[in-house]
């Protein structure tokens, strides 16, 4: 009790702050997002995301070269196909740019690869799965899925990360890898992926905007806590590796629950929202670039053990390794 205990001692000056610290930031569990566009010849900036671009292959193969030159060690893959049709069929080409995307990583680079895993930039409609009488079918979508992922892993990823939330993918997924020997490749499921309103930027960058309707029905209602559990609970039995809290940084509450209830790696996902708000309010001077470090704490202080976010490549070239 004061004045015998004071608490302000602990934060005297910077030294002693950085002693009692209590949740630090390691980049070794950063992950990039990265955009490689089959129809892009060079690369091109994403108007709504600053500093984030589409990457043609030759310009992704350079770019996940300096990723990896200047600390990087994981990536997301996101791609832009040069067809899209009703069922997505280019999700699962072996030739296809995600695809592509993965050999190049691994036979040129030691990153761990991610590999984003769902239909909306594959199909005509944007919609994560296929249509049916105006509504998205599940199972239908299921075989799809479990097509798409054999490929990433024949590819050679490392982790795959469903991200459509259809009913029992995981297990799906799960499934078809191991009954064709890919018992080793990881699942990274987006489990409690919310219908938020933050994922607009994204939407530009991907060229995956619903043509109709929205995503509701699958995505998740971001009124509902104990739901979300459910799906994680879901999730990890079917036989997820990680889970997943997205977004992040108005999710708080979330991966707090999550960490606390599932002893098991949990990612987290600031999305392009999250990260275009931050990102220009420190542009215009609003913030202080500090707001940066303080969004990345939050995360890891709230339960994070991965996070995926486009402030990465920075974050790693201005502080290096944690």
């Amino acid at each position: 009790m004061f004045p015998v205990e004071r608490m302000r001692r602990y934060r005297l000056n910077s030294n002693l702050r950085d002693i009692f610290s209590e949740t630090t930031i390691n980049s070794d569990k950063l992950i990039m997002p990265v955009f490689v566009d089959e129809t892009e010849k060079s690369k091109s900036a994403i108007k709504s995301m600053p500093g984030i671009y589409r990457y043609s292959l030759n310009e992704y193969e350079k770019y996940i070269g300096h990723l990896e030159d200047i600390g990087v060690k994981n990536i997301i893959i996101f791609g832009i196909p040069k067809h899209k049709d009703s069922s997505g069929t280019s999700s699962y080409d072996h030739d296809g740019i995600v695809q592509k995307a993965i050999r190049s990583a691994k036979l040129n680079t030691k990153l761990n690869v991610i590999a984003d895993l769902c239909l909306c930039e594959y199909t005509d409609t944007g919609h994560c799965g296929v249509i049916s009488n105006g509504y998205v079918d599940n199972d239908k979508t299921l075989n799809i899925y479990g097509k798409e992922a054999i490929s990433y892993a024949e590819a050679g990823v490392d982790i795959v990360a469903p991200s459509g939330m259809m009913d029992g993918q995981v297990g799906v997924i799960r499934k078809a890898m191991d009954s064709n020997g890919y018992v080793n490749t990881m699942i990274m499921a987006y489990s409690s992926k919310f219908a938020s309103n933050l994922y607009g930027p994204f939407r530009d960058a991907a060229d995956s905007t619903p043509q109709f309707g929205d995503r509701k029905s699958y995505q998740m209602d971001y009124r509902n806590g104990d739901e979300a559990m459910r799906e994680i609970d879901l999730d990890v039995k079917e036989g997820a590796d990680i889970i997943m809290v997205k977004p992040a940084l108005f999710y708080l509450d979330m991966i707090y629950r999550a960490k606390q209830l599932y002893k098991m790696p949990l990612a987290t996902y600031m999305v392009s929202g999250e990260y275009s708000m931050v990102k220009n309010a420190v542009l215009s001077g609003a913030l202080a670039a500090d707001t940066v470090n303080e969004a990345l704490v939050s995360l890891f202080r709230a339960g994070s053990d991965l996070a995926i976010t486009y402030f990465a490549e920075d974050y790693i070239a201005n502080h290096g390794k944690a």
